[in-house]
């Protein structure tokens, strides 16, 4: 197997691993112990995390090494404003003819179907820079929403709401929606930190 085949395979595992909150936040990733898992040298694993690094997946702390970043009230709020500014700024730059069709909701998990509609709502502004922005703060979210899904009995129907207001392409009541569904995570996020660190 190539190089280049084995750091891509190395590094979707770990950042699968990542998003699915299997590594919790806080938790220290040890270069040999993942390398073993995945049954190839340090090295890969190494470039890896440096590239989870760049995605503000991973931290890297002089004298502690590769660290899952701890999830924190001003992080997570932070997280979930920038969130909605950016979910803001994609519809006020959908077209004004736009009838978007939003993926099928069915299956996976929880966090899997909000990035996938926050992302096809992304890929309507017809704005790869966006789309890349709505990917990556999924990503960041991914263990929150993990453990969104724990705590909030509705979660899945926030998601068919949007579907919804989406497909009817009202901008208005999906700011309005948007802006809710912020709020009502921004104000349990004490919950939801508590319940990403004992996902599993």
């Amino acid at each position: 197997m190539s190089a280049g085949v084995t750091s891509e395979r190395v590094y979707g595992a770990l950042k699968s691993s990542l998003l699915s909150g299997h590594i919790l936040p806080g938790e220290r990733l040890e270069p040999r112990s993942y390398a073993e898992a995945l049954q190839t040298s340090a090295t890969p694993v190494r470039d890896a995390l440096h590239r989870l690094v760049g995605e503000y997946l991973v931290e890297m702390r002089p004298a502690e090494g590769f660290l899952v970043p701890a999830m924190t009230d001003s992080g997570l709020r932070s997280l979930y404003t920038w969130h909605l500014d950016l979910s803001l700024l994609i519809v006020r730059r959908w077209p004004g003819d736009l009838r978007p069709k939003m993926p099928d909701l069915t299956g996976t998990d929880y966090a899997d179907r909000a990035r996938r509609l926050f992302t096809t709502m992304a890929v309507y502004s017809g704005d790869i820079e966006l789309v890349r922005q709505a990917a990556a703060a999924s990503d960041r979210l991914a263990t929150a929403r993990v453990a969104e899904a724990r705590i909030l009995a509705d979660a899945d129907r926030d998601l068919r709401g949007l579907a919804t207001l989406i497909n009817a392409a009202d901008t208005n009541k999906i700011a309005h929606w948007l802006e809710h569904y912020h709020q009502n995570r921004i104000n349990l996020i004490g919950q939801i930190i508590r319940a990403s660190i004992s996902i599993f």
